[in-house]
């Protein structure tokens, strides 16, 4: 009875504890910083993902809304893209991975055009100055 117990409370854990795995793993949300490497130089752009518990990528690409999925620490987007530099809209496609540290590195295309890209986190922003720190004299209490 009691190793049935056992086994009954680690299948309840397996269980609950799945979708937990599941959430925890979205190592893409959030904002990110983009080079994209092009025979004309770096192309830089600014990315915002939100990963939900099955494992779809939407948010922004700049400008543009993103689809896609992030699953097995793999993202994929494909997603149409208009590129004022270009004068063309076609689809954008990212594939990647997150690496040792911790930033996004893969393969993209768009129309015609491929290459490779590196994204990182964006830093954060420094704190605001605090306003004028300067002691004040003491008042005199007479």
């Amino acid at each position: 009875m009691k190793k049935l117990l056992v086994v009954a409370a680690a299948v309840v854990f397996l269980v609950m504890g799945r979708p937990v795995a599941n959430a925890q793993d979205t190592g893409v949300n959030g904002k990110w910083h983009f080079v994209l490497e092009t025979p004309g130089g770096d192309r830089e752009v600014d990315a915002d993902f939100t990963v939900d518990a099955d494992g779809n990528v939407t948010g922004n690409w700049g400008a543009s809304d993103v689809a896609g999925t992030y699953k097995d620490g793999k993202l994929a987007l494909d997603f149409q893209f208009t590129s004022e530099e270009v004068g063309a809209t076609a689809a954008m496609k990212i594939n990647g991975k997150v690496d040792d540290s911790a930033a996004l590195a893969g393969d993209w295309a768009f129309s015609e055009y491929n290459g490779s890209f590196k994204a990182t986190r964006p830093a954060a922003a420094a704190p605001a100055p605090a306003g004028d720190s300067k002691p004040t004299a003491p008042t005199d209490p007479h």
